[in-house]
């Protein structure tokens, strides 16, 4: 496996990466689905998230973009006003009231929940090409990931949005400090989870 620094060259994959393994997500599919079935909204979608995080040069990948870490420094933004202004478009022009109104929800409480006491990096996605899931990719770099910052003496924040990936972050060194749900009937969980510099 290598693992690097992404560039700008490799947005497109790494949007696409996000965008697969996220399609199914119990938090972010019934958020996102389409009525029609149409999934070409979706990297549109996820890539002002990797470009956001590629300004503070934060974006590793494995194998030139089959897995993907984007990770907040401490005290940086997630993405440019622009950025989200292209985000909040998508989500006006494709999706139900029912999602607009679940998108502006989701996003406050992901806010309202988001640790502001102790500075971290903030792991904003993690995602594994489908094509390539089981080999460990997105693992192996987030242990490193973790342990590069640990040695730096900063702790890592993440919400887990899907349950089957909490002991993936627990071998990590993560713990659950707390959780929210989904707006949406079904209500999904999501965790979230502190990396202390000592783990």
């Amino acid at each position: 496996m290598h693992v690097r620094l992404a560039t700008e060259a490799d947005v497109p994959a790494v949007a696409e990466t996000v965008a697969l393994a996220f399609a199914a997500d119990p938090v972010w599919a019934p958020v996102l689905r389409r009525a029609d079935g149409s999934t070409d909204h979706l990297i549109p979608f996820w890539t002002p998230f990797v470009e956001g995080a590629l300004l503070h040069d934060t974006v590793w990948i494995a194998d030139d973009g089959a897995s993907a870490a984007v990770w907040i420094p401490p005290g940086g933004d997630e993405m440019t006003d622009e950025q989200f202004a292209r985000v909040q478009a998508i989500v006006d022009e494709v999706l139900s009231p029912e999602q607009r109104s679940a998108f502006d929800v989701l996003m406050q409480r992901f806010e309202e929940h988001h640790p502001h006491d102790a500075p971290h990096w903030y792991l904003s996605l993690l995602a594994t090409h489908p094509s390539r899931r089981g080999e460990g990719l997105a693992q192996q770099m987030l242990a490193g990931n973790v342990r590069d910052f640990a040695q730096s003496g900063l702790a890592a924040y993440l919400e887990s949005t899907n349950p089957v990936n909490d002991r993936r972050y627990e071998r990590a060194g993560f713990r659950a400090v707390g959780g929210f749900t989904s707006p949406l009937d079904d209500a999904a969980p999501i965790t979230t989870m502190w990396r202390p510099v000592d783990a």
